[in-house]
């Protein structure tokens, strides 16, 4: 079997090593969505990865999830990641942009007054959501109707042409975490009674329709897509395990034969049936991420790669303490430990400022 400083194709993507770095939400863009100075210093100190993923990219200005979250929709903010892109491709690593659509997972006061939008009138259960007026009540989205489908579809295409033009070399589709698309996938999210709510077949339409209409934009080896089943956060309930085998079988299904560039799992039993169900069925490279509970390991790294679980590891804190981490896996280094506090303030600190062991 590979170890995790073994080199991946993933699609058209090259990784030289299996250690991923996760899409990672750090709030240090201003209300404009530029990524800044601050940004190009980040993701290059991280080029040590096999693969660069940013955090999730607003399309448009009416599914913004953060304040602070960075957009691919004006040519500010595509010039903005093209600056990372190339620092990035200077270091010699791969790099692909999470794009994303809030769903009900937002406010007006981040959405420039649109009222959020998800597959039905439903809300997250975070009570409150931090804006740029600051923490406001939760506002229900609206039901997206089949016309705002058509321009939701788009936006995520011309995102995804905006990242590829920016110099990113493929783009993640966010189907998780309680977001839109994941939205579409959760019965109890998902109570539509047109072509795309009803059977986990119908439910998993809308996004294996955008997959396919970036994959036709971009190509399908620039396209990868990341999913949490059972995850149950955001409103999003996934609490029948045959009905959420179902879905995922149907979205996986469904997208197949385009041979997309990697399917991104992110779940808490890495050793359970369910996910390596879903790596049999999927038919191409399979990257895990055990999950928000507990800080991955380098010997659970290991063993998702070594004892073949996944293709590539999906590891997040880590990699923001440790700029470096795959250089103090392979040589068994102490590592930084996260500090929380400062995961989404703006600023250097808790951002750039974690030590390397050696020196560069």
């Amino acid at each position: 079997m590979p170890t995790l400083f073994d080199p991946l194709t993933a699609g058209d993507l090259q990784l030289r090593n299996r250690v991923v770095m996760a899409p990672l939400t750090r709030s240090r863009a201003g209300e404009d969505g530029v990524p800044t100075d601050l940004h190009v210093e980040y993701y290059t100190q991280r080029a040590g990865v096999g693969l660069v993923i940013t955090e999730g990219t607003f399309p448009a200005f009416t599914n913004r999830a953060f304040v602070g979250q960075p957009g691919i929709l004006t040519d500010e903010q595509q010039a903005g990641w093209s600056r990372v892109a190339d620092a990035v491709h200077e270091q010699g690593a791969t790099i692909v942009m999470q794009i994303m659509h809030a769903g009900h997972v937002t406010h007006p006061g981040l959405t420039r007054g649109a009222q959020p939008e998800a597959p039905g009138a439903t809300s997250t259960d975070r009570g409150e959501i931090r804006t740029y007026d600051g923490k406001q009540e939760v506002v229900p989205a609206r039901a997206l109707t089949a016309e705002d489908l058509v321009r939701v579809k788009t936006e995520f295409v011309a995102g995804s042409r905006r990242a590829i033009d920016a110099g990113m070399d493929g783009v993640e589709l966010h189907s998780a975490n309680g977001y839109l698309l994941h939205e579409f996938l959760s019965p109890g999210t998902n109570q539509r009674d047109d072509e795309y709510g009803g059977s986990p077949a119908a439910r998993a339409k809308f996004v294996a329709e955008v997959i396919q209409a970036v994959a036709a934009e971009i190509g399908p080896g620039r396209t990868a897509v990341r999913i949490s089943p059972e995850h149950n956060i955001q409103g999003v309930p996934e609490t029948d395990h045959d009905d959420v085998v179902a879905t995922y079988d149907a979205l996986i299904d469904q997208i197949n034969h385009l041979g997309l560039a990697y399917l991104s799992v992110l779940h808490a039993d890495v050793d359970g049936e369910f996910v390596a169900h879903l790596r049999d069925r999927f038919k191409g490279a399979f990257m895990l991420n055990s999950g928000f509970g507990v800080k991955t390991s380098r010997q659970e790294a290991e063993h998702i790669v070594e004892d073949g679980i996944a293709d590539a590891v999906v590891v997040g804190r880590p990699v923001i303490a440790n700029p470096d981490l795959v250089q103090r896996w392979r040589n068994r280094l102490e590592e930084n430990q996260p500090n929380p506090a400062t995961f989404y303030t703006p600023g250097a600190r808790g951002y750039t400022d974690y030590p390397f062991a050696l020196a560069k």
